[in-house]
């Protein structure tokens, strides 16, 4: 997998504003968001996409999804949220880098895109 700006966050070689952090995971704010409130949650382990994902990448999705949930309280995300995964380019994924996107604040549309 080639270098993200994920992979430089994660190496705490560029800033961000970091909401949780686990052996696993790393949360943080997205810089551009599209919701009042929009956390990026990406796993530790560099997996290009979603759709790169391996059996044996099970319990790291698993843990993704639960902490998704555990940020969402913990940013006060109480009437609802969106989780939002984008895989490859068609997709909308714009950094080679699995991420989840955990939008909220507002009523969200649906279709969404």
């Amino acid at each position: 997998m080639s270098e993200t700006i994920f992979s430089k966050i994660i190496r705490r070689e560029i800033p961000a504003d970091i909401v949780y952090e686990d052996d696993l995971v790393l949360a943080f704010k997205d810089v551009a968001p599209k919701a009042p409130i929009h956390i990026l949650l990406i796993p530790k382990k560099p997996i290009p996409q979603l759709a790169a994902a391996e059996s044996h990448d099970h319990a790291l999705m698993g843990h993704l999804l639960l902490t998704a949930k555990r940020v969402a309280e913990q940013v006060g995300l109480n009437q609802g949220y969106r989780v939002v995964i984008n895989n490859g380019a068609d997709g909308g994924q714009t950094v080679d880098h699995l991420h989840l996107h955990i939008l909220g604040g507002r009523q969200m549309d649906w279709p969404p895109g």
